[in-house]
């Protein structure tokens, strides 16, 4: 399992929602966001949906499976 901490870049509000999850399905780890005390599916298109606005915040990266490494750095580099 990798973890990483990241700030959501304000350029995150520019970028469609269904650009992140296209993104996190890329991968066959799984992929969550940890954002104060919700734990999102990151290939869940509802899911990302319901935390509203990332920008600015500071927020958890989870991926675990066989390529948790490349996922979790290209969610990371999305969202920064």
């Amino acid at each position: 399992m990798v973890k990483k901490q990241v700030t959501v870049g304000s350029s995150m509000g520019e970028r469609p929602i269904a650009m992140l999850v296209q993104t996190a399905g890329r991968y066959a780890s799984s992929l969550h966001l940890q954002m104060e005390n919700k734990n999102i599916n990151l290939k869940s298109i509802m899911g990302v949906i319901s935390i509203g606005a990332l920008g600015g915040h500071e927020v958890v990266i989870t991926a675990d499976g066989p390529d948790e490494t490349e996922a979790c750095e290209a969610i990371v580099e999305f969202l920064a």
